[in-house]
C-alpha cells in the first residue's frame, strides 16, 4: 500500500501568530492568509494535478497539538488514511481522536515513537481549486 505521499504542511507554535506571518512574509517572502501560506506544487506521477504544502503559525496557547508537546506539528499527505490507520492500529501506534472530514479531505492523528502528535492527510485538492 502506499502510505506517505509527501509533505501535507508544517505547523508550529508562536506568541504572536499574526506578527510571525509578518515577519516571515517581510524577511522571507511568504505571504499568508488566514490559513497561512499554500506552496503549489505539481505531482510528480501526475503531472496535470497541482497539490500544495501548508504553513501556518498558531497561537503558543493552541491546544491543536495535545496530547503532544511539541512546538512543531507535521502533517503528511496520504492515499489511504483509512486503509493506513488499520495498518498502524495493527502494528499497535495509537491513534489520537476520529477521522474528521471535510470537502478539502480527512485527517486523523497519530502519536509517533517520541510522544508527537502527527496529522495524516488524505486530500480532495480538486476541492481547494488547485487543480
Amino acid at each position: 500500500m502506499k502510505k506517505v505521499t509527501g509533505l501535507g504542511g508544517v505547523f508550529f507554535k508562536s506568541q504572536d501568530p499574526e506578527a510571525s506571518k509578518k515577519w516571515y512574509e517581510e524577511h522571507l517572502g511568504i505571504e499568508s492568509g488566514e490559513y497561512g501560506a499554500h506552496f503549489k506544487w505539481k505531482d510528480h506521477d501526475h503531472p496535470d494535478r497541482t497539490g500544495y504544502t501548508a504553513w501556518n503559525p498558531f497561537s503558543d496557547q493552541t491546544r491543536y497539538f495535545e496530547p503532544g508537546v511539541q512546538e512543531f506539528m507535521v502533517n503528511y499527505r496520504v492515499a489511504d488514511l483509512e486503509g493506513l490507520l488499520k495498518e498502524l492500529l495493527a502494528k499497535g501506534v495509537k491513534q489520537v481522536g476520529t477521522i474528521e472530514s471535510y470537502p478539502y479531505g480527512k485527517f486523523a492523528w497519530i502519536i509517533d515513537c517520541d510522544g508527537r502528535k502527527v496529522e495524516l492527510w488524505e486530500p480532495v485538492d480538486e476541492e481547494l481549486g488547485l487543480e
